[in-house]
């Protein structure tokens, strides 16, 4: 079976228009990726886990803060590139972006150097309006605007 992953898509109105919440995965290999990089707040399913606690959960290692309270969308799944299904749900909220926090990784850097460094799994957060978010999430997820925008 392919890998799942779970994420929390929140989404706050702002200026008469729509917002959603957007992560930047930290590490080496991302630094310099903005268009088509970010990702819903998300991680991997374990077996007997169920999809939405693993969401909140992870909303809460990648951002510092757990996941606001309030009404839950169900946006679906989509299949990334790489095979693994996402499952995401929506929720209302806001969240100031800069006193987010990330837990960490660790990685051999420069590779083939002996040199474990520790990085951020996400390296920030921030807020983008729809049309914007489009642009900045990885191309398999941008289905999840288009279906929260339904939603709304």
């Amino acid at each position: 079976m392919s890998a799942q992953s779970a994420g929390l898509l929140l989404y706050r109105q702002r200026d008469n228009r729509v917002e959603v919440l957007l992560v930047h995965p930290g590490g080496p290999f991302w630094q310099k990726r903005e268009d088509g990089a970010w990702s819903i707040p998300k991680g991997e399913i374990a077996e007997n886990e169920a999809g939405i606690d693993v969401a909140r959960r992870e909303f809460q290692e990648e951002l510092g803060v757990p996941a606001p309270e309030g009404e839950i969308k169900v946006l679906g799944d989509i299949r990334q590139r790489g095979g693994k299904t996402v499952h995401a749900w929506a929720l209302p909220g806001d969240l100031d972006v800069t006193r987010s926090s990330s837990n960490t990784f660790e990685l051999e850097w420069p590779p083939r150097s002996g040199r474990v460094q520790q990085f951020p799994e996400i390296d920030r957060a921030a807020w983008f309006d729809l049309e914007e978010a489009r642009r900045k999430l990885l191309p398999a997820q941008r289905p999840f605007i288009d279906r929260l925008e339904a939603l709304l």
